[in-house]
């Protein structure tokens, strides 16, 4: 697996505690994300390197740059149509012009004038915002909260066939991980190494109610 991977029980110390933070890992070039699928989609994609076969370009599709909060959704590959766990290789250019376009899903007074303002930016946009209560390893529900991204359009045509550098199919190390933690705990626990994102520009920031972290 091409993932740089430590103990949860070393990382968990560094992440922040409360607040809105995009944990992910990253480099100078490329930020990793995380889908799952049923396996005719999900295979698919990690043996052609994009999304085609019945990956639907019509419908919404979420990405999540936090392994954890992927885990709680997908019941750490246990859910139907959830069982192909994949971790995908964004370029990050790619992701940052994803959260320069992004429009909360729910209005929020502090950043749109009026709710006409928020729904005529919601029905101009290819990018979804939420932002739900992050999960620990077990899926308890944390104060931090965790970033997901809904694609749709355009955007959603350029992610899924031109701004993905590499998908690999994690299913087998989720499996791994899961049965680790139901046999000897999170103390135990391997994944993927994380850290707080950088957001390009203070005024991405601002809109996305991302939160200070020293």
């Amino acid at each position: 697996m091409e993932l740089r991977t430590s103990e949860y029980s070393s990382q968990v110390q560094q992440w922040p505690s409360d607040g809105r933070h995009i944990l992910a890992q990253f480099d100078a070039k490329n930020v990793i994300v995380y889908q799952a699928y049923r396996p005719q989609i999900g295979r698919y994609a990690a043996d052609h390197g994009y999304f085609g076969g019945e990956f639907s370009l019509n419908r919404m599709s979420w990405i999540k740059p936090n392994f954890l909060w992927m885990m709680y959704r997908c019941g750490w590959a246990m859910k139907p149509d959830q069982e192909t766990v994949l971790a995908i290789s964004l370029r990050r250019v790619a992701f940052d012009e994803i959260l320069a376009r992004a429009v909360h899903s729910s209005f929020v007074p502090e950043i749109y004038t009026s709710f006409e303002d928020w729904k005529q930016a919601l029905a101009n946009s290819d990018v979804r915002l939420q932002w739900d209560p992050d999960h620990g390893p077990g899926g308890e529900p944390l104060p931090r909260r965790a970033i997901q991204l809904g694609l749709r359009g355009e955007i959603l045509r350029q992610y899924a066939r031109e701004w993905i550098v590499s998908i690999e199919d994690i299913t087998e190390f989720v499996h791994e991980q899961r049965e680790c933690l139901e046999q000897r705990g999170k103390q135990a626990l391997v994944m993927p190494q994380e850290v707080v994102y950088p957001i390009s520009t203070r005024e991405v920031a601002a809109r996305l109610q991302i939160d200070a972290h020293e």
